[in-house]
């Protein structure tokens, strides 16, 4: 699809579009209503803005999409095919990678009471597991904020992959 056809679509098209990037309602609506948009840098920009401001539940509900890094997808709330495709550099079949993953994981989860999540795509095993070493540091504020980035960048990718 185009950036034309993606500003032409119906409102509830381009909400499904939209949801399978972030689904975050308030984030859908934001991304629709500023359409028609000129160019890709306008719509990264909106779609930027509007994820920068996720409340903590909007948070929580656009992590449920999202399975573990070097975790399979097991629901279709994971967006399966979207998830496989961008983490396919992190390479499970490797025991090592995937008990350092399973451990890293598992610590985020107990230190900040969430999904670690990281855009995967464009990056190989051992930089996703340094980004993990590297976040597990940071205090709680800057760990959301980090976060709420990188669910950004997943969102803006797949948004490209769909409107380009």
């Amino acid at each position: 699809m185009t950036l034309a056809e993606f500003n032409e679509l119906p409102p509830q098209d381009a909400d499904a579009v939209l949801t399978r990037c972030l689904p975050v309602p308030r984030w859908v609506a934001a991304v629709r209503e500023g359409r028609p948009y000129a160019a890709w840098p306008d719509l990264e920009s909106a779609a930027a803005a509007a994820a920068g401001s996720l409340g903590d539940g909007e948070l929580d509900e656009a992590l449920a999409g999202h399975p573990r890094i070097g975790e399979r997808a097991s629901s279709p709330a994971h967006h399966a095919e979207a998830s496989a495709r961008e983490q396919s550099g992190v390479d499970r079949s490797d025991a090592g990678v995937a008990r350092a993953l399973a451990e890293g994981n598992a610590q985020y989860e107990r230190r900040f009471g969430r999904v670690f999540i990281i855009r995967a795509a464009g990056r190989s095993a051992p930089e996703v597991l340094a980004e993990l070493d590297r976040r597990l540091g940071n205090d709680d504020a800057t760990e959301r904020d980090e976060t709420v980035s990188q669910l950004c960048e997943i969102a803006l990718l797949r948004l490209r992959e769909v409107a380009s």
